[in-house]
């Protein structure tokens, strides 16, 4: 993925060399009279197509592929020879293309990523590169980096450590931010910090891409990781750091050595949380309740639940509770069972949701004594939430709120059929990936898709729009009251808990203007305040047009 140029750039190449730049071609769009100044006559087709004719061949090859898998293939191909009419494709109907480029094909894309590699887009930053980092980013041709998207690999959605092949990720994050916010796609670059894998299945893979080695200790990572930070501010001083799917403990202490020092956010830890407290402000709007008297349990205690917890957390918080209040109404179970007094496997931050109860590994009998009206599942582990732990739920809570996080589909925590059958139509359900909507006792219900695209697109456009020197929990809290604010209480009816899909843009913008708002009030914005500042977004964003070339 190469940055979006002032199209002056293509007086320097004409010819093949044109038609290879994706973001200078046009294709068949090149009228005669550019084929003429740029030496493309006899390289194209004679016919001359508008790029909506261009995009009726797109969508037709599309639907000759057998699965979405293919059809993501078959688009990031077209992005890597022609990215307008990319992004013109998939801007002209998000909500179709979202699971074909992202969750959950990505994943899907991701275990192959080595097989199905095609060309480099963004860039590889490996252990190799210690000490020569700053050298390494000043390789890539654009300079005004407004946001890095950059993994690990070390937790992909629900798939674990897939190293290198992780760098599905960050493109993919990348290209949502452009297709949902129309964020300039020539700010945005994805990296992959290589540092190994403790996947004996990648090292042992012939066409594995990354480092054939495991990962290095902590001590050691922190250097490396010092180091990049440092570089991005040196090469990219205008960049914020968007950290994706790192392992949960590298993820929930490198946001905190950071975020007060540098431009950065964790999507996982603050992206999910702020999604999750937006589902959630609806449920208790329907429910007619204030987050303040909620009770919430954790399936999964990872870097996703703690940092849903820390959201949650700030919106009881104001509602008038203290951080002890607030974090003593939320209770953790994880792979080693409920979090409690006696664990000593426990992280520091963990311990912050630990409260009175014997040891426990049997999920029901714990639902039973919590009494939460709030069941959230981010353990990445496929129907945990059965019908006894759902049952149990309801006899208790009138109209459950069950969120079943966890990704790719086969994760789900329960399937929202399940959650309506067992409730006997009461939950108030979201899930990590979109589900069609559920027909029970002649009720149309239609389940939420609790995914961080509404946010960190949004997100990244507030940070390109005003070259914010911070991000902090707040912008993330203004963020979910925005997108909860966009669903109607129609929708809501029929219990829809997030905005519709299919304006998603427009969802993204109205999202984008709280938080520059917020960064602007907070004094972090490097640019002058707008009086306008809908209009002036808006202004800014990308439109997948060709621009005239002579």
């Amino acid at each position: 993925m190469t940055g979006q140029s002032d199209f002056s750039s293509a007086k320097k190449l004409s010819g093949m060399g044109l038609l290879f730049a994706p973001t200078l071609n046009h294709g068949t769009a090149f009228t005669d009279a550019e084929r003429a100044a740029l030496g493309l006559e006899g390289l194209l087709p004679s016919s001359v197509e508008s790029i909506d004719r261009q995009a009726d061949r797109v969508r037709q090859q599309l639907a000759s592929k057998p699965d979405d898998l293919e059809r993501y293939i078959y688009l990031n191909q077209l992005a890597d020879t022609n990215e307008t009419l990319f992004y013109h494709v998939v801007m002209a109907n998000p909500a179709y293309f979202l699971p074909i480029l992202y969750d959950p094909t990505v994943g899907y894309a991701c275990l192959k990523f080595g097989h199905l590699y095609r060309r480099p887009r963004g860039m590889y930053v490996s252990l190799k590169h210690k000490g020569r980092i700053r050298e390494i980013l000043s390789h890539w041709p654009v300079k005004d980096v407004r946001v890095i998207c950059v993994s690990t690999g070390g937790r992909i959605l629900g798939l674990g450590d897939l190293g290198a092949n992780g760098m599905g990720i960050p493109i993919g994050k990348l290209q949502l931010y452009t297709a949902c916010a129309a964020v300039p796609q020539g700010a945005l670059l994805p990296i992959l910090l290589d540092c190994g894998t403790e996947n004996a299945s990648l090292l042992a893979d012939p066409l594995y891409l990354g480092l054939r080695q495991h990962r290095p200790s902590d001590d050691v990572m922190t250097v490396f990781v010092d180091e990049f930070v440092e570089a991005v501010q040196q090469v990219f001083p205008n960049c914020c750091i968007h950290f994706e799917d790192w392992r949960g403990t590298d993820a929930v202490r490198f946001l905190a050595r950071y975020q007060d020092r540098v431009s950065c956010f964790n999507d996982d830890i603050q992206g999910t949380g702020s999604i999750v407290v937006a589902g959630l402000l609806n449920a208790l709007k329907i429910k007619n309740e204030k987050f303040r008297d909620q009770t919430v349990l954790f399936f999964g205690a990872g870097s996703a639940g703690l940092g849903n917890a820390r959201m949650i957390v700030a919106a009881m918080k104001l509602e008038g509770l203290s951080d002890d209040e607030a974090r003593r109404r939320i209770w953790m179970y994880d792979i080693n069972g409920l979090l409690e007094p006696s664990r000593t496997d426990l992280l520091p931050e963990q311990r912050l949701y630990v409260h009175s109860h014997a040891p426990s590994k049997d999920l029901r009998q714990v639902v039973e004594d919590v009494k939460p009206t709030i069941l959230i599942g981010v353990s990445t582990v496929g129907r945990s939430f059965t019908q006894p732990v759902i049952e149990t739920m309801a006899r208790a809570v009138k109209r459950p709120v069950i969120f079943a996080l966890s990704n790719p589909t086969e994760k789900a925590e329960c399937t929202p059929e399940q959650a309506y059958e067992w409730t006997k139509g009461q939950a108030l359900y979201a899930a990590g990936v979109q589900f069609q909507p559920v027909m029970y006792d002649g009720k149309t219900y239609l389940p939420g898709q609790a995914n961080n695209f509404y946010v960190y697109p949004a997100v990244g456009l507030a940070v390109y729009a005003t070259n914010t020197r911070r991000v902090t929990d707040a912008s993330f809290i203004v963020a979910a009251r925005a997108i909860a604010d966009q669903v109607t209480d129609e929708q809501r009816n029929l219990g829809l808990l997030f905005p519709l899909q299919k304006d998603v843009l427009e969802a993204e913008i109205r999202t984008a203007e709280a938080v520059a708002t917020q960064l602007f009030d907070q004094g972090f914005a490097r640019v002058d305040r707008p009086k306008d500042i809908n209009a002036w977004l808006r202004g800014l964003l990308y439109r997948p047009e060709y621009a005239p070339v002579a």
